[in-house]
């Protein structure tokens, strides 16, 4: 008898459910709601929103708007985003999550701070990111982006360093790259690490391992845009090489199903619950109805 377990620690993060749920919110409402970027980054829980009203915009669309409601994701915004708002008349749903919120006014603050001497504001992000795009807008694009501790070994280290993260990035490396800009820092200039990863999120690796030790199979539901996704499915896979990454119960390669007597679903904190359990039913009605579904301990992190 085959057996299966949705990680509980798995699904939305805070900051996600708030904004999923504010969008829900608006739209019972009535009238056009407008959201900028992918409000979540899961293909699957975008359609199911679009098809409740939700449009979906880029920025270069939200620019041409005007007298009308968007709504701002987790991720964060730069300040020309809210400046564009004010001169159209947008009204602002603003779904920012709180922790994303106050590092960029961290950042800010770091960043508008008088100093005696040119110095570097770093965050360690992936370029391009929605929430970093934000970040480095609290500069006016001055901040340097670093992806990891090979980039962090080409900054300038005779000139004062602030080193930030985006909330969503490894823990493991960032401190790695706390260190080695500790140790090659110039002994005239001054080096502040501020450790703003989010501990919702980073807690979230240690529990993934132990959920995808105790399995023979895991497969882990998580949209390809996900960075978050990305580096959980990493976890796994490190743990538990029979770890699989899929978008959603198409993907599923049912004939792995067939050598394995615990199968493990889990995902991303852009992962919606739902989707987990649609995957669990398609494995349920492949095996002809022999999978005893079990309840794993609640992370303690949702």
């Amino acid at each position: 008898m085959k057996r299966i377990e949705i990680d509980k620690g798995s699904g939305f993060c805070f900051g996600v459910t708030t904004a999923i749920k504010k969008a829900e919110e608006e739209l019972k409402k009535g009238g056009t709601l407008y959201c900028l970027g992918d409000i979540v980054h899961n293909g699957r829980e975008c359609e199911r929103l679009k098809q409740m009203g939700l449009i979906t915009i880029n920025h270069d669309e939200f620019r041409q708007l005007h007298n009308v409601k968007v709504l701002l994701r987790a991720h964060g915004e730069p300040p020309e985003t809210y400046e564009t708002a004010r001169k159209n008349g947008i009204e602002i749903i603003d779904a920012t999550c709180p922790v994303v919120l106050q590092l960029q006014k961290r950042i800010k603050k770091e960043y508008a701070a008088p100093a005696e001497r040119e110095k570097q504001i770093v965050i360690y992000g992936k370029n391009g990111h929605a929430e970093v795009l934000g970040l480095v807008g609290q500069t006016e694009g001055k901040a340097i982006v670093i992806e990891s501790l090979e980039e962090a070994k080409k900054l300038d280290f005779t000139k004062d360093i602030r080193l930030y993260s985006q909330t969503t990035k490894s823990l493991d490396e960032f401190n790695q790259i706390t260190e080695y800009i500790r140790q090659h820092i110039a002994p005239d200039v001054t080096f502040q690490s501020s450790d703003t990863i989010c501990r919702q999120v980073a807690n979230r690796m240690p529990n993934i391992r132990d959920f995808a030790k105790q399995h023979d199979l895991i497969f882990f539901v998580s949209g390809k845009k996900s960075s978050n996704g990305k580096i959980l499915f990493n976890e796994c896979k490190k743990v538990n090489p029979n770890s699989f990454l899929v978008d959603d119960p198409e993907e599923i390669d049912f004939s792995l199903v067939e050598h394995a007597d615990t199968i493990g679903i889990c995902g991303a904190t852009s992962t919606p619950k739902w989707l987990m359990e649609a995957c669990r039913k398609a494995i349920e009605e492949k095996t002809g109805g022999t999978v005893n579904e079990m309840t794993a301990p609640d992370a303690g992190n949702q």
